[in-house]
């Protein structure tokens, strides 16, 4: 991918120049470094892993009394959800039935 020297935009190929359809700058193309680009079609799709029975979520854990099955361990996690000005709520979910509840403060 190339980028246009005078506005920074985008520039297309055409022929054996690029050429940038926003102020119209031309250069000529370099064989040499488009052959080092990458491009999506040169890349291969890598191999695709399930972790949706991993145990670890990669969210901290705290102490916490699940509402659903009283297990003490859950997950969490903070989300605004509401104006900027209101604080945080907190989102739990139970390590063991994975039940979500949401603490807010008041």
């Amino acid at each position: 991918m190339e980028f246009c020297d005078d506005c920074g935009s985008m520039l297309k190929t055409e022929g054996d120049k690029w050429v940038c359809g926003s102020c119209g700058f031309e250069k000529l193309r370099d064989e040499a470094a488009e052959a080092a680009m990458v491009t999506t079609e040169g890349q291969e799709e890598g191999e695709i892993i399930d972790i949706s029975d991993a145990e670890d979520k990669g969210l901290p854990t705290t102490t916490a009394a699940c509402p659903e099955c009283d297990n003490d361990r859950a997950y969490w996690y903070m989300q605004q959800i509401r104006a900027a000005d209101e604080s945080e709520t907190r989102f739990f979910v139970c390590t063991e039935c994975e039940h979500k509840w949401r603490e807010d403060d008041h």
